[in-house]
């Protein structure tokens, strides 16, 4: 029986860094690690449009950083930088605080633009969800996905399906491979994310592995 086992955290502190960087004890650390996924889910959810394809949180003593990673930095940054603004008046606000509250930690959130859309794994995988429930084909949506993230210069991809696929009766897997994903290889940069599809028939669960150059992984 094979071991499954998520090729991002199966590399952290080898060759990629963690998402969360902070020192807590006890009860402190379960306060601040709910805070981090609950700022993520919203971040995530208000800035859909943007594209965002990874969120770091780096907390000192008097001060938050949350690092974006997005494909379009334009709608997050906003007009002469009044999103930045408003994203850090509701960053503020989910965590307790006013703007403008003397006791409230100061915010930093430099955006960083994903220059190759194609090869982050959490935008394909949207993109895929998107054109399944546009009720799209499932394997002309594979191919061409895969088609435009070798062509982008992956050196592999890797698209699970799995559930009703189709709207079958009876759920089932599908695997679909082209180019090399070494999964178990530390030193390869593997990006990976899995998300599921609300279709008529169900759920659709997707998973997506796309092997890059080395060059793009973030080593410590």
């Amino acid at each position: 029986m094979g071991q499954k086992v998520n090729p991002v955290s199966f590399r952290v502190g080898v060759t990629r860094s963690w998402k969360s960087r902070w020192f807590a004890e006890n009860e402190e650390y379960k306060k601040l690690l709910l805070e981090d996924i609950e700022l993520r889910e919203a971040l995530e959810e208000r800035l859909k449009l943007a594209g965002v394809h990874d969120i770091e949180i780096e907390r000192l003593p008097r001060a938050i950083k949350i690092k974006l990673q997005v494909s379009r930095p334009g709608i997050v940054i906003g007009r002469g930088g009044s999103g930045i603004e408003e994203v850090r008046n509701f960053v503020l606000e989910k965590m307790g605080y006013k703007p403008g509250d003397p006791k409230a930690p100061r915010i930093e959130i430099p955006v960083d633009e994903v220059k190759n859309y194609e090869l982050s794994a959490k935008l394909v995988a949207a993109r895929i969800i998107g054109e399944l429930e546009r009720r799209m084909p499932h394997r002309r949506v594979v191919a061409k996905t895969m088609d435009r993230v070798m062509a982008a210069g992956a050196k592999g991809i890797k698209i699970v399906l799995s559930g009703r696929i189709g709207g079958a009766e009876i759920s089932r897997r599908e695997k679909y491979h082209r180019g090399s994903v070494p999964t178990q290889s530390l030193r390869s940069t593997i990006d990976y994310h899995q998300s599921p599809a609300l279709l008529r028939a169900g759920y659709v669960g997707i998973k997506v592995w796309i092997h890059k150059e080395e060059e793009e992984s973030n080593s410590l």
